[in-house]
């Protein structure tokens, strides 16, 4: 199978077109053959050694693939309601760069329909991760204010249309541009702050009228806890998912006392299928009929063919993106 190889850590350069022998679906598996890839920050992490693969997993990069059933587990596939020839979208935990790809089959979910197969792969890596921060580990309940840092992003779009779909009474986005945070609005936040040009904690204190944010979805870390901390809610909850801004963090612990601050966080590519699979079952019965509705919709800033990823990566390292990147087979 054509597969994208990282032949040394390094620029985006390092990302080469290459063969691989094609993967065997084992127990509880299938095989996918995939016509398109989500590109993530995870996938940079890794082409610049920055995130080891997970034990066991494959070392082409690529979390996320869309495409058609070609063989698998039959009593899997068959519980799963799955046979061969249907359309699904897959997270995975590495090998989504390649014309085929294993998947377990939990991990596993039709294309919503409507959606195009470029549209369907760029859903599983950022709707299970929002879907697990923000809603099982952030706790968000209808009618709660909400705040994400980097609402352009693919993680950005996806929660600001998750939570506002989900009841959210108050989305909150940060952006490092006016266009961006446009298009945080746009999107259906109700407020956009330009982290550049203003003080976020300032400006989601006078937003949510002083009490501060119920629940924060941060992909930076470092600085920004302290400030998080401090525009929080009593009883609020931040939840970190990235660390873009450093691992180390100071902030005012009495405030985290005296206010019941929950402070979490969570990587999703090492966690065992059991637990990504009721993420899947959770999504396919909550966000799936959403996005079939059109209340939530993919957000796709551009598309390269497989043998171009280095350029897919740099335009991520570039963060000039809205939305989501997606390779082509």
């Amino acid at each position: 199978m054509k597969a994208i190889e990282i032949t040394q850590y390094g620029a985006p350069e390092v990302l080469r077109a290459g063969e691989r022998p094609d993967p065997t679906p084992g127990e509880g598996e299938l095989l996918i053959r995939v016509t398109a890839s989500g590109v993530n920050r995870p996938d940079v992490l890794q082409r610049t050694g920055n995130y080891p693969v997970p034990p066991g997993a494959s070392d082409i990069p690529g979390l996320e693939v869309a495409g058609t059933i070609v063989s698998g587990d039959a009593r899997a596939m068959a519980d799963a309601g799955f046979r061969v020839g249907d359309r699904v979208c897959a997270l995975v935990a590495g090998g989504g760069y390649a014309g085929l790809c294993v998947a377990p089959v939990g991990q596993c979910l039709p294309v919503p329909e409507g959606l195009s197969d470029v549209e369907a792969a760029s859903l599983p890596e950022t709707f299970f991760t929002v879907w697990s921060n923000v809603f099982d580990r952030g706790r968000l309940q209808a009618g709660e204010s909400f705040m994400v840092q980097g609402g352009t992003s693919g993680i950005g779009v996806t929660a600001i249309q998750m939570a506002k779909a989900m009841g959210a009474g108050k989305v909150i986005a940060t952006a490092g541009s006016d266009e961006k945070c446009k298009a945080c609005v746009d999107l259906g936040a109700d407020h956009a702050i330009n982290y550049r040009t203003q003080d976020f904690a300032e400006e989601a204190k006078k937003l949510t009228d002083g009490k501060g944010v119920d629940v924060i979805l941060d992909m930076v870390a470092g600085g920004y806890i302290d400030r998080e901390v401090k525009c929080v809610n009593e009883d609020g909850r931040i939840v970190i998912i990235a660390v873009q801004g450093g691992t180390k963090s100071e902030f005012n612990a009495g405030l985290v006392l005296r206010r019941r601050i929950a402070i979490t966080g969570s990587t999703l590519r090492p966690r065992p299928v059991a637990f990504k699979a009721a993420i899947a079952a959770a999504l396919k019965k909550n966000v799936w009929p959403l996005i079939e509705s059109g209340k939530i919709k993919p957000v796709i800033h551009s598309t390269f063919p497989a043998a171009e990823a280095a350029k897919a990566h740099a335009l991520m390292e570039s963060n000039q993106h809205v939305g989501k990147i997606v390779l082509t087979w």
